[in-house]
């Protein structure tokens, strides 16, 4: 979004759907929540029913929850988009009886900015300006980024995507059509060869092609393509082809130049004029054009394309660096591109093959390109000198007065660019290098990804026929899924295919699934991708062929240098700068700053690198595992004491927050490093990751993921060596029982660790799970047999010393004394807690055994010490990150300022409570209906303080309305006991 101002929110749904603020990229989380954005930034303005956005996102298959899952959605959107400090009434989301939209002032949409240039475009077609048309459509689809509305799920996008993909192709063939009438048939030739293959049935696309097949003196071609149309539309349809077609047929056979190509007098004389301001420069002996031909077609790369193309000023020599992993299409991009700009460079184009990467050719030297090019421009041998400076004064020389298009293909070095750059100015220069050319000043810099999904399988359909991938449209997303959108592996794909017509794509999905035969399938002839990443990685200094061959075994597809660190035994900052190197080769991709990423067919090759040397990998693999091991340990609640067995710590990390923020990182892969540790067989480390991960992910609210990882591991206990791991893991899976709402499964899961535990003779694992019985009565409502098994696991964890452990325990205790009225029993409890919780020094402890003996004094009507301990509970609960204890925590001090007469403060505290909660998912927190419907009610207590009735009554209603209020009588006792005073009043 250049030349936003610093303020101004600018959304882009024309590709990937993202957000900035100025120059600020902002986070929007999921797809979905993504989703309801694109609804209501596609209506500037106007608002949309809470129905409406559920239909338009879910389709027929809404949540349950969807009155409560919109909320959250739209309350994380206000923070991701609102600057810090916004109100609600100035947020750019605005929300109002049971409606959304966004605000039509200060927010820049792509769509609505793509469908004004297009007006403009349109409009100075019309007036007969086709040169500045042309640019002006091409600014059009330079706002393209890939797929509308990409990855977006539900049926709005999906119209959506369809609307705007159609746009697209119609502004291309309007910009075609300029180019056509403007005399350059030959460039708008190679843009409809590709538009009307994709578009095998539109009429309007086969004329303008027609139309470019006559400009380009292929008169029999035109006619053939005609027929071959109709004979489609006959056979498959049923119909003929329409008057428009018909009518360019006949000037066709008639010649018809003015119909095709516009009238004489409306073209211009000479398009590739130079400026008045500028002398024509002389040309040279014999303009040449050795630019390769153009073969295959070239899917998608709109963006990339525009960028190309796009004119530089012309007192300047224009460099464009073209950089991407081998394979990605890299050469057919820049040929494509140079030959539709070939008319603004009359002097020549020019192209060299430098062959950093081509096998059994030597490199070539700047000497030996610099005499070639001369003499391609015309100058005597006898003229052209032999050293290295001699030879750049005269290239620059002989070309100070030409306009020259240079095309460098496979460079490896910016030293190898430098001295053959022209002098004359309108020369342009494009550069393509499987290095990122820091060192070459460049004016443009494009990094070419692979293919998206659609692209990919469109790629595979022009290959194979799109009979064919019609035929099997899973196989065909899950071949190109496999390719990793990578045009090199697609065109091998689709060649094997082509040369075996028996092979379905399923066949070949399935010979390609196993990694370890992928890379061995895409080999076509004297092509292989193997082959293509090989010759990169030989290129790599040895410190940096070791670092890649790691990143091959890391358990997650993305990571920062602190893996690789571990990994290679190196020092953070010195991976840091390898990770960095090697981003520069193309060879690692880099998605976020600071974080790092191989393509899924790199990632298969550089795994059988480090194989092949087993003790090397061996050591790798374990020193990444033993890295999650430290990470989970160190962010634990627990504490040192916690995790009395297993390896020592790695010092990665400085404190607790710093390893919670790198497994926060992390996100949703957590989970599968357990699996991968179990694949590897290391079952000791599989369970001590498992157990290290599981406060992580309680914290988090992520039971879910956290009952995955124990699930995995709990297998692997019986053959671990550790044997505390047997009765460990099902004290964490009764842990995650309590969390989730099922006290009845975790008291039989603790009962079984308890078995065990005493059969190991393992005392700590033992109070864990007598302090878990004792939870599980406590949470089913039999506080009096909650008493006995916890009071033995404070005993136990006392002579253990285990101070986490103690306060743990102490704080259920204290809880269940509360429960049954003895106040004074339970303070002595949780006053002991809280010392041991401040010896321990972990956060989410200590800020729980103020929690809860807050709870206590709001009993006894002492706010103002609830107050003063709840404070402190929430600046430490929010620094843990824990998302349910916060809501509860924020929900609880607004209950004690209600008590010292502060209702405000009271409302600003639950409505801040409320929003917190609903930023969970209800999927994983089982616990969220309750916490709710008990924030809801204190809620409507406070309303009801300041006297406004009839939203104190509305929360109260929702208390009642859900549909398990039941479940929880406390929770509804509250709300009706609430609402009967409302009606009162």
């Amino acid at each position: 979004m250049d030349g936003e101002t610093p303020q101004r929110l600018g959304i882009e749904l024309l590709g990937p759907v993202r957000a900035w603020r100025g120059a600020t990229a902002l986070a929007l989380g999921p797809v979905r929540r993504q989703a309801v954005l694109a609804v209501m930034a596609l209506r500037p303005g106007g608002t949309v029913s809470h129905e409406d956005l559920l239909d338009a996102v879910w389709g027929s298959a809404p949540p349950g929850s969807g009155h409560r899952v919109l909320p959250s959605y739209v309350y994380a959107l206000r923070k991701a988009l609102d600057p810090d400090g916004t109100g609600y009434e100035e947020s750019v989301i605005r929300s109002s009886q049971g409606r959304y939209g966004m605000a039509a002032d200060g927010i820049r949409v792509d769509v609505a900015e793509l469908a004004e240039r297009a007006r403009q475009a349109r409009r100075v077609k019309e007036s007969g300006d086709l040169v500045t048309a042309t640019a002006r459509l091409t600014d059009c689809l330079a706002l393209f980024r890939g797929e509308p509305l990409a990855g977006l799920p539900g049926p709005f996008a999906q119209a959506e995507r369809r609307r705007l993909s159609q746009l697209q192709r119609t502004l291309r063939a309007e910009r075609l059509e300029c180019l056509l009438l403007l005399g350059r048939g030959a460039e708008a030739l190679e843009g409809l060869a590709a538009l009307s293959a994709a578009e095998p049935y539109d009429e309007s696309l086969l004329a303008l092609h027609m139309r470019a097949l006559y400009a380009n003196q292929r008169q029999a071609e035109a006619l053939n393509a005609y027929q071959g149309m109709r004979e489609r539309l006959r056979e498959e349809l049923g119909v003929s082809p329409g008057e428009a077609l018909g009518r360019v047929y006949e000037a066709v056979l008639r010649r018809d130049d003015e119909l095709l190509l516009g009238s004489a007098a409306g073209r211009p004389a000479t398009v590739t004029a130079a400026p008045a301001a500028l002398p024509r420069p002389p040309r040279p002996r014999t303009p040449v054009n050795e630019l390769p031909g153009v073969t295959g077609v070239l899917i998608g790369r709109e963006r990339e394309r525009a960028l190309l193309s796009a004119a530089f000023p012309p007192d300047t020599v224009g460099v464009v660096a073209v950089d991407g992993i081998a394979g990605v299409g890299k050469s057919a991009l820049v040929v494509r591109a140079a030959r539709e700009s070939r008319d603004r460079h009359p002097d020549g184009c020019l192209f060299v093959d430098l062959g950093a990467h081509s096998p059994g050719r030597q490199r070539l030297s700047p000497q030996r390109v610099l005499r070639r090019l001369l003499r391609t421009i015309g100058t005597a041998d006898s003229e052209v000198p032999a050293d290295v400076d001699e030879l750049t004064a005269a290239w620059r020389a002989a070309t100070g007065s030409l306009r020259l298009l240079l095309v460098l293909d496979d460079a490896l070095a910016s030293a190898q660019i430098r001295p053959l750059i022209p002098a004359g100015p309108g020369s342009t220069v494009i550069v393509a290098s499987r290095q990122r050319l820091a060192g070459l000043d460049a004016d443009r810099r494009i990094t070419l990804e692979p293919l998206g999904p659609d692209d990919a399988q469109a790629l595979l359909g022009h290959l194979v026929g799109p009979e064919r991938t019609a035929r099997e449209r899973p196989a065909t997303r899950e071949l190109a899924r496999l390719c990793g959108g990578l045009p090199l592996a697609l065109r091998i794909a689709g060649t094997r295919l082509q040369t075996r017509p028996v092979w379905t794509f399923a066949h070949l999905v399935d010979r390609m699934a196993d990694d370890d035969r992928r890379l061995g399938e895409l080999r076509a002839g004297d092509r292989s991708v193997e082959a293509a990443f090989r010759l990169s990685y030989e290129q790599l200094t040895a410190a940096q062929q070791r670092g890649f061959r790691v990143l091959g075994l890391t358990p997650t597809s993305e990571f920062d240098a602190r893996t690789p660190a571990a990994m290679t035994g190196r020092p953070v900052r010195e991976a840091e700068q390898l990770m960095e190197g090697l981003v520069d080769t193309s060879l690692v991709q880099q998605p976020h700053p600071g974080r790092y990423r191989l393509h899924d067919l790199v990632r298969v090759h550089a795994r059988r690198l480090a194989e092949a040397s087993p003790a090397e990998a061996g050591a790798a693999r374990t020193a990444v595992l033993r890295l999650y091991v430290d990470a989970g340990r160190s962010s634990s609640d627990w504490g040192s004491g916690g995790f009395p067995t297993g390896p020592a710590a790695t010092g990665a990390f400085a404190d607790w927050s710093e390893a919670s923020g790198w497994l926060n990182a992390a996100d949703a892969e957590l989970a599968d490093v357990v699996g991968h540790a179990a694949g590897l067989g290391e079952a000791d480390l599989a369970c001590w990751i498992a157990e290290a991960l599981t406060d992580h992910f309680v914290r988090r609210g992520r039971y879910h993921e956290g009952r995955t990882a124990l699930e995995t591991a709990l297998p692997q206990a019986e053959r671990a060596d550790d044997r505390r791991m047997v009765p460990a893991l099902r004290n964490c899976m009764g842990a995650l029982g309590i969390y989730q709402g099922e006290p009845a499964a975790a008291r039989a899961t603790f009962a079984e660790a308890l078995v065990l535990s005493r059969r190991l003779g393992d005392r700590r694992e033992e109070a864990r799970a007598l302090a878990g019985i004792g939870t599980a009565e406590l949470n089913a409502g039999r506080p009096d047999l909650a008493l006995a098994p916890v009071t033995a696991a404070v005993e136990l964890a006392r002579r253990l010393e285990d101070e986490w452990l103690v306060a743990m325990a102490l704080c259920v205790l204290g809880t269940a004394y509360r429960a049954l009225g003895r106040t004074e029993e339970a303070l002595r409890c949780l006053d002991e807690a809280a010392v041991r919780a401040e010896a321990n020094g972990r956060p989410t402890m200590i800020s729980r055994t103020l929690s809860c003996a807050a709870e206590v004094h709001l009993g006894l009507g002492r706010f103002a010490e609830a107050k003063e301990l709840l404070r402190r509970a929430a600046h430490l609960v929010e620094r843990a990150g824990d998302i349910p204890l916060t809501a509860i925590t924020l929900s609880m001090l607004g209950t004690a300022e209600l008590g010292e007469g502060n209702p405000e403060a009271a409302l600003a505290l639950h409505q801040e409570a409320l929003a917190r909660l609903q930023s969970l998912s209800p999927v994983n927190e089982p616990q969220q209906t309750r916490m709710e419907m008990e924030i809801r009610g204190r809620l409507g207590r406070a309303y009801s303080a300041v006297g406004r009735i009839r939203e104190a009554g509305q929360q109260f209603r929702t208390v009642l309305a859900f549909p398990c209020a039941g479940a929880y009588p406390a929770q509804r006792a509250f709300a009706l006991a609430g609402l009967r005073e409302c009606e009162t009043s």
